[in-house]
């Protein structure tokens, strides 16, 4: 049988596993792509794809110029469904966390919607690589992947890790527990996560957290944007421990930052600066 000239011209399509285990079905290569996830947008454009990305989070502020131009469908948490729709994706890329579950199931009536998980840096690496795979730009992934292997290996700590707290929130406390990327990155920085038998992200006083006397306390600038002016407030519960502001978009975005953020972490050795 003879295809018409719609089958002919057709882009042809190709059956993916996302890190959630969901078979997506997705053109080769996707042409007009929506991203839900800051550090994953990052990563589109560092691979190329400025002409495929048409939709963006008001979260998504690198680069600057897409935060500038590109289309914004909402916050990660709240993506508006119109917005999405009037862009005519034929890929959203979301996350696990970053994401809000019902929200996601919703976008998928719209198009095929690919979700990372990830809690460290192999499950970053491999993100990557997928979505090098999906997107067309494989080449690109394996050059960024080799890049951020050899920087993360040679970070390199002969010393104990020190027992630290990692603070993400104020009104009420919160912080990173054992089962977050930013767990796995703290130990590259040299700190054991006092915090690791808790999940996600939790609730804590000061009083209970001074109990768990970590040595170190780092105040991350995002999604709480802590200032020296905080310092006092811990000092004051834990007098004993050190406390540094810290970037956290180096802590937690597991794109094509992870290439400045080993340098980062070796450079701020931040133990030796009193």
């Amino acid at each position: 049988m003879a295809l018409s000239s719609t089958q002919m011209t057709a882009p042809s399509s190709r059956l993916y596993t996302d890190m959630m285990g969901t078979e997506v079905m997705l053109p080769c290569p996707p042409k007009r792509i929506v991203s839900l996830v800051p550090s994953q947008t990052e990563l589109l454009h560092y691979l190329g794809l400025q002409t495929q990305v048409v939709g963006i989070t008001k979260f998504c502020i690198h680069p600057q110029e897409w935060f500038m131009e590109k289309a914004r469908v909402g916050g990660t948490k709240n993506v508006k469904y119109d917005k999405v729709a009037a862009l005519s994706p034929d890929l959203i890329i979301a996350n696990k966390e970053e994401n809000d579950e019902k929200n996601v199931n919703a976008l998928r009536s719209l198009a095929p919607v690919w979700v990372s998980d990830i809690q460290n840096l192999p499950q970053a690496l491999q993100m990557i690589a997928q979505i090098g795979n999906i997107t067309g730009t494989a080449t690109e992934a394996q050059q960024l992947l080799h890049a951020i292997a050899q920087a993360f290996g040679d970070l390199t700590r002969s010393a104990p890790l020190i027992p630290a707290a990692y603070l993400i929130w104020r009104n009420p406390w919160m912080a990173a527990g054992g089962d977050t990327f930013i767990h796995n990155m703290l130990a590259f920085a040299g700190y054991s996560n006092v915090l690791a038998h808790t999940a996600r992200y939790p609730s804590i006083t000061l009083e209970a957290l001074a109990a768990l006397a970590p040595q170190a306390v780092l105040l991350s600038s995002e999604p709480y944007p802590f200032a020296v002016a905080h310092i006092a407030e811990i000092k004051q519960a834990m007098p004993n421990a050190k406390v540094h502001l810290i970037d956290g978009e180096m802590m937690s975005w597991y794109g094509s930052r992870l290439l400045l953020a080993a340098d980062y972490i070796r450079s701020r050795r931040w133990e030796s600066e009193g």
